[in-house]
């Protein structure tokens, strides 16, 4: 039987949810496009003088519920059935956009470099545990206006995996749909099997910037599948209850499906979001707060109960080191997500409030989300019944070491981890070097991408993805593009 928690009961859910839609009807939706106010007014919307806030009406939102996906599959760039967001299947991604990497030497935070960020690229195809890759941290040697478009193309260049990524400009769109243009050979192609997943994240409260409603509406437009990642900050930009908070989580997940829904039915929509305590006493927003976590696995049991794929930034740290606290609080937040059923949990590797990245972070995480993948898959019996004949053998032979029933199952019963994790006896330890666990992990590291294997891409794609980043440089003034090694 598979383990699973819960935090609400329909009744609230439906609760929560009609509140929710009562908001976006009756209060509206601040939106700061003039495209999707048009789009969204010339579907029976209410539009405000000043053409910024926007009043849904339940059939909208109704429309919007009805075509939106009740699953997700991403391919890798080989074509290969890779993340399946449906259901209760968990999948694991690194978090995102960090502007900072933990530097093991110094164990200080620094700007990312493209070096880190061909490093992290080797190791992520190296870790069996995570699904898909993200743009995890955002190389400071290159020009902001191509940061987007370089980010993915190191990664599509480097890695496999599926991609989990975003744009903070609408001008990074064409360049990025292109990378994954090339990968795919056609729109069709594309379309059938999804590569890359984009964040689109609404302000608050229940707002939309031109950028994010426009990144809506290109992704849209190619079937290029989209995370809504609300973000109330619970206690400052939003009600301190966790109820309070999920009802404007859920009016701006909502806000923002219907807005994809119009521009493109049937556009993949993850219902997601990173939702945070404010601490006022330190004014920050620590995800691995313990309400944090709640809230979040809270609005992935509404995300489902709307049938919906779902997605949380959690199992993550506000730690600034690779310490107790950081596995406290990764350990602690991917258990309740996967057992919440949460699809795309978004946060190994991060720290530091999402700010700042650690690879050796990301290969002990690696390590936790095998022994959760084993968690879920629960306790059933195998061959365990009738049990005389196993117990008898126990007691002939003292032992069940090299047993045919230990020999058949080890494997599939038990997780057993890598290096990274400590399992010797302390003699033994100390006989191997008495290491400690940064130190393992960043073995690991060197390791892993030592043992790294250049990308299967055919050359002609490769050479599709050089020339579109290079062009996008030149066309955007952002000079000589960093060596990368590749």
């Amino acid at each position: 039987m598979r383990p699973v928690t819960r935090f609400l009961n329909d009744g609230l859910i439906e609760r929560i949810i009609s509140e929710a839609r009562d908001i976006l009807c009756n209060l509206g939706v601040e939106i700061h496009n003039e495209k999707v106010v048009s789009m969204l007014g010339d579907h029976g919307a209410g539009v405000d003088d000043d053409k910024v806030r926007v009043f849904y009406t339940q059939n909208i939102i109704e429309r919007a519920l009805e075509t939106v996906p009740s699953s997700i599959m991403l391919y890798d760039s080989s074509g290969n059935e890779a993340v399946d967001l449906s259901g209760y299947n968990v999948n694991f991604t690194p978090g995102s956009s960090a502007i900072s990497i933990l530097d093991y030497e110094s164990a200080e935070a620094r700007l990312p470099s493209t070096p880190d960020y061909v490093r992290y690229c080797r190791l992520i195809s190296g870790l069996d545990h995570i699904a898909s890759q993200s743009t995890a941290m955002i190389p400071a040697d290159v020009h902001e206006v191509i940061s987007d478009s370089y980010r993915l193309y190191l990664s599509l260049m480097l890695c496999t995996k599926p991609v989990v990524t975003g744009m903070f400009t609408a001008e990074s769109f064409g360049v990025m749909r292109d990378l994954q243009l090339a990968v795919r050979g056609s729109e069709k192609e594309l379309a059938e099997k999804p590569l890359c997943i984009f964040s689109c994240c609404p302000a608050n409260p229940v707002r939309w910037s031109e950028v994010s409603a426009q990144n809506l509406v290109d992704c849209a437009q190619y079937s290029i599948p989209v995370e809504c990642i609300s973000m109330p900050l619970m206690g400052f930009t939003a009600p301190v209850t966790m109820v309070g908070s999920l009802v404007q989580h859920t009016a701006e997940n909502l806000s923002g499906l219907v807005i994809s829904q119009l521009a493109g039915p049937g556009t993949p929509v993850l219902y997601g979001g990173s939702p945070a305590v404010f601490d006022i006493r330190y004014e920050t927003t620590p995800l691995g707060a313990v309400c944090s976590m709640m809230t979040a696995c809270a609005y992935n049991e509404i995300g489902k109960y709307l049938g919906m794929p779902t997605q949380a930034y959690i199992g993550l740290s506000d730690a600034k080191l690779l310490d107790s606290q950081a596995g406290m609080e990764s350990s602690m937040g991917a258990a309740l997500a996967s057992l919440e059923g949460i699809n795309s949990i978004s946060g190994p590797g991060m720290i530091d409030f999402q700010s700042c990245f650690s690879l050796e972070k990301l290969v002990m995480d690696n390590e936790l989300c095998g022994m959760i993948q084993r968690l879920i898959k629960g306790i059933e019996p195998k061959d365990d019944f009738p049990a005389m004949p196993l117990f008898t053998e126990l007691l002939r032979e003292k032992h069940l070491l090299i047993s045919d029933h230990t020999m058949k199952h080890i494997n599939d019963e038990f997780y057993l981890p890598g290096p990274v994790i400590d399992r010797a006896n302390r003699e033994r330890w100390k006989e191997e070097g008495a290491s400690g666990l940064n130190e393992r992990a960043h073995a690991q590291v060197d390791r892993i991408t030592g043992e790294y294997k250049n990308s299967v891409l055919p050359e002609s794609i490769r050479d599709d993805l050089n020339r579109l980043i290079k062009d996008e440089a030149s066309l955007r003034g952002a000079g000589k593009l960093p060596e990368t090694g590749i």
